[in-house]
Order: structure tokens, then C-alpha cells, then sequence
């Protein structure tokens, strides 16, 4: 899971319930001081949330971008049934078109319709293949999409392993004990090993907030997600494939080709594993600033 570096949002941004027409979701918006040069939207992972994306939204808004982080259906803030098939992948990319279409029809929003298309979408991890999904159902709201940390199919066979551990742990256990279970499991040297009370708190709190029914399918989806880059290829906006230097859910030469599968820019953030949202956003948002607003002539 991603761990933020802190749960302190910016002074340019608030968290609200954003209403959809496929329902409310928690989020984080934050918006420049000035001119809109964009909008985007940021899709969490697998265990994920918009916490995910704290450090990121200041250095974009000061780039001159809106910025809406959302938890999906089911994750932490955001309501979920505890129904399996209410979080099939269709149903996620749906919730990303109607979340996408809030977003824009949002009066502060309306500056930045700049002829692109729409607004720049961007999922990490799972989220990359959520957003691949919602591309693939309609590309014409979107002016960019980004797949950060995320790959062509389904996650590496060690994760594999483990994320069927986890959906065994979930069909037999509370959410309380799974917890336990998998901070047992983790190394000494694990990311969240170092955190403050106040983030492992949060990590806890994330974790029992999140419907089960929505690990469990997600997680599916990780371990049977099929290859659709070349259908992605043929409808895909502008592009951009950015992980860190290593990753553990998908080797980055296989992100490597899928950027050229793609005919994407590629981005490698140094010093950065799976989550380079959180270890360095700096860069990130650096390289994102960049490949928007190239996309948008800004």
C-alpha cells in the first residue's frame, strides 16, 4: 500500500463528498491561486485512498493545476455496497466517468476547457487499470491519461502469492485480524515500519474503513486482469507510463514496453519504488506538470 508522508492538506485544497451521478465520493480538491491551466483527476491503488496523493497536490496546484483526488466506491471515505459485483471493473470505470463529469461540470472547473478534450486522468496502480477501463468505455472526456506504477496485465506472480493470501485471510476473518495478520507478515524494513503514530493510525483506520467486498474483488482483478494495451493503444488520449526506478507489483522493463507499446512518454522518478506519489513527489509532480501542460499548449 502507498504510505503518504503526511495526512496535512495544503491551504488550497478541502476534502468534500463529491456528488456524482453514479453517487458521492470523498475527495480532495485543490486549486491554484491563479489562472487553471488544467484539471485532473487521481485514482488510488489496491488498499489505496486520495492520502495517497496528498504531496503531490500542492506542488500541482502551484503549477497551475486543479487537482481532484478520489477515493474510489468502497475505499476509506467513499460509501461501498457489500456486494462483490458492485465493484466488477465496469462498474469502476463508470464511477471514473461520472466522477470525471462532476468534476468538469464543476463551475470552478470551467476556465480550463481548453479544447483538449477534457480532464487529465491519472491511476496508480490498480487505478491504472480502472482508468484503462474507463478510457476503453470513452475516451472523449479525457484529456490525458497517466498509469503510474501500473502495468499491462495482471501483477507479478510474487504478488500474486500474496494478494491470494490476503483474499484467503478475507474470506475467513474480520478485517481487524487480517490487519494484524499482514503487519505480522511485513519485514522490519517495510516503508510504514518508520511512520509516525499519526500515519500508522491512519494505515489502520484506512484499512477497517474499506468494504471487504471491495479488496476481494479488486485483488481479483490484480491476479486475472487481461493484457489491453493494443485496444488502449487505438483509443488512448495523449499518454504517459511514470513508475519509480523498481517496482514490485510490475517490473518496470515490462512498464518499459508497455510505454512503447502505448507510444507514451515515459517518466522514471530516481530514488522511487511503487508509490512515487509518496516517496517523491516533488519529481512526480514535476514530471506530470510537464507532460500536461505539453499536452495542453499552456
Amino acid at each position: 500500500m502507498s504510505t503518504p508522508p503526511t495526512l496535512a492538506l495544503p491551504s488550497c485544497a478541502r476534502a468534500y463528498q463529491l456528488e456524482t451521478g453514479r453517487g458521492r465520493f470523498a475527495v480532495h480538491d485543490a486549486r491554484p491561486s491563479g489562472p487553471v491551466r488544467g484539471t485532473a483527476l487521481l485514482v488510488p491503488g489496491f488498499t489505496g485512498s486520495k492520502e495517497d496523493f496528498i504531496a503531490l497536490l500542492e506542488p500541482l496546484a502551484l503549477a497551475g493545476f486543479r487537482v481532484v483526488a478520489v477515493d474510489g466506491r468502497g475505499q476509506y471515505e467513499s460509501a461501498g455496497p457489500r456486494d462483490p459485483d458492485a465493484y466488477a471493473p465496469e462498474e469502476l470505470a463508470r464511477d471514473v466517468l461520472a466522477q470525471t463529469a462532476a468534476v468538469a461540470a464543476d463551475a470552478g472547473a470551467a476556465p480550463d476547457r481548453d479544447g483538449t478534450g477534457g480532464v487529465h486522468v491519472l491511476g496508480h496502480s490498480l487505478g491504472g487499470l480502472i482508468v484503462r477501463a474507463a478510457v476503453l468505455r470513452d475516451p472523449a472526456p479525457f484529456a490525458s491519461l497517466t498509469l503510474m506504477s501500473s502495468g499491462p496485465a495482471a501483477i507479478s506472480a510474487p504478488q500474486q502469492a500474496r494478494t491470494r493470501m490476503l483474499l484467503e485471510a478475507l474470506a475467513v476473518l474480520d478485517m481487524e485480524s487480517v490487519w494484524q495478520a499482514m503487519r505480522e507478515l511485513d519485514p522490519p524494513e517495510a516503508p510504514e515500519s518508520g511512520d509516525s503514530a499519526e500515519i500508522r493510525d491512519f494505515l489502520r483506520r484506512r484499512w477497517l474503513s474499506t468494504v471487504p467486498e471491495q479488496l476481494g474483488a479488486t485483488g481479483r482483478q490484480l491476479l486475472h486482469e487481461p493484457d489491453r494495451v493494443a485496444e488502449l493503444a487505438a483509443v488512448a488520449p495523449p499518454t504517459h507510463v511514470l513508475s519509480g526506478e523498481v517496482d514490485y507489483a510490475w517490473p518496470v522493463p515490462l512498464i518499459d514496453a508497455m510505454a512503447v507499446r502505448l507510444s507514451a512518454r515515459r517518466s522514471v522518478i530516481p530514488g522511487a519504488g511503487h508509490s512515487p506519489n509518496a516517496e517523491r513527489p516533488a519529481a512526480t509532480a514535476g514530471a506530470l506538470a510537464e507532460f500536461w501542460l505539453g499536452v495542453t499548449g499552456r
